[in-house]
């Protein structure tokens, strides 16, 4: 499976419109629409959950567009990865991240899921994998001089 960047940002572009078209939404592609898109997920379960045919088209527009906002927020791009669960993942800031998992949680209602906070949240986990990589890095720096001073 080839990832097809200009086919998921059309689905992105679909659900622009759709949001616009049925909350009168205005997504503007970047970070700070994302709260009004966690509002229109909210507004979308506020009969129930979503039959699987509506979960499933939701599902792939907003996993689409957050994505896509994602990576044009922190640059970086599509990926294939074995833990996207069918669907594809983003590389942004050096790490892996699964728009379309957190899109599904949101959607099916789960306490403290947030697409706003996933896109957010991208930076500072950044940081501190780089933290813990130069923390694991220097450690095994002091270990080699240690056992040389001995």
């Amino acid at each position: 499976m080839s990832v097809d960047r200009e086919g998921l940002v059309e689905i992105a572009e679909q659900c622009v419109g759709l949001v616009a078209e049925q909350f009168d939404e205005r997504l503007d592609w970047t970070v700070e629409s994302l709260p009004r898109l966690d509002e229109v997920c909210a507004r979308l379960l506020a009969d129930g959950p979503l039959s699987e045919e509506r979960l499933d088209l939701w599902w792939t527009l907003i996993g689409a567009y957050v994505g896509e906002v994602t990576i044009r927020e922190y640059g970086g791009d599509w990926i294939e990865h074995e833990q996207a669960g069918g669907a594809y993942a983003i590389r942004v800031l050096g790490m892996t991240g699964f728009p379309f998992t957190t899109t599904a949680r949101v959607l099916q209602g789960e306490d403290f899921k947030s697409l706003a906070s996933f896109a957010h949240s991208v930076p500072a986990i950044a940081a501190r994998s780089t933290t813990a990589e130069q923390a694991r890095s220097t450690r095994g720096r002091r270990w080699r001089w240690s056992r040389k001073l001995r």
